[in-house]
């Protein structure tokens, strides 16, 4: 009887333990928040250019989100020595880069903000590191012909030690215009801390021409009417044989 109840007993708990296997669901692994500013920092981006070189760019700033300030802490933590550099700040930090575009050995730290000005959209605040000594860059603005057609969207990146800037180019510059599909690729170099820029593609505003459409009408009144001159000239030769006779 006991040897009964206590297959019963085990054959139960079995059941019990197969159902509850059956019900648990996978757990979905969650990503990682991210660590909130406090205030009033509003950005934050550490870059290593190498072992203990670290530079950390932050902006802050209260009761604007239209300008503020930021900072490049640089913190040398093999000579434990730490320096900052700060300026004023138009917009917000959408991305901060780091590039050694003159081949030099001393890093650049290139920042870029998001304005709100008509002509300009995107701001590049530059400088270029040489142990303790820092030295500011300035970024070159668009000239008439690379602003023609230009509303923003800038998207940058560095390649090959060039920093590349493309946008999407506007039909005009007025709040009404639509984009294109043509794209602008400018070319940014550096050279004795001075900028370079070139455009590297061609895009619609610099191959639009424009056909006249009377020109078909046009060639052919014109193969008519030297038709009809040389008949007219073969009628006169006709005619002025026949006086002969």
């Amino acid at each position: 009887m006991l040897k009964g109840r206590y297959s019963i007993a085990v054959a139960a708990l079995a059941l019990l333990a197969a159902c509850s296997s059956n019900d648990k669901k996978p757990v979905k692994a969650s990503a990682p928040a991210k660590p909130t500013l406090m205030a009033p920092f509003r950005y934050h981006k550490a870059i290593e250019v190498s072992p203990g070189q670290t530079y950390d760019v932050v902006s802050w700033g209260r009761g604007s989100t239209d300008a503020g300030a930021f900072a490049i802490l640089h913190s040398d933590s093999a000579k434990i020595k730490y320096t900052t550099t700060t300026g004023d700040l138009d917009g917000a930090i959408t991305d901060v880069y780091n590039a050694d575009m003159d081949n030099d050995g001393n890093p650049e730290i290139l920042i870029q903000a998001k304005a709100k000005d008509t002509v300009n959209y995107a701001r590049i605040y530059g400088f270029e590191f040489n142990n303790n000594s820092v030295n500011k860059l300035d970024f070159p603005k668009l000239t008439s012909s690379q602003r023609k057609g230009y509303r923003g969207g800038d998207n940058f990146y560095i390649k090959e030690g060039k920093l590349i800037r493309e946008f999407p180019i506007y039909s005009s510059n007025d709040s009404l215009a639509k984009p294109g599909g043509a794209k602008r690729q400018l070319e940014y170099s550096l050279r004795n801390n001075n900028f370079a820029v070139k455009q590297i593609s061609k895009d619609s505003t610099d191959t639009v021409t424009v056909t006249p459409k009377n020109s078909e009408t046009s060639s052919t009144s014109e193969h008519k009417t030297s038709s009809s001159t040389k008949k007219k000239k073969s009628g006169s030769r006709k005619k002025h044989h026949r006086r002969r006779r």
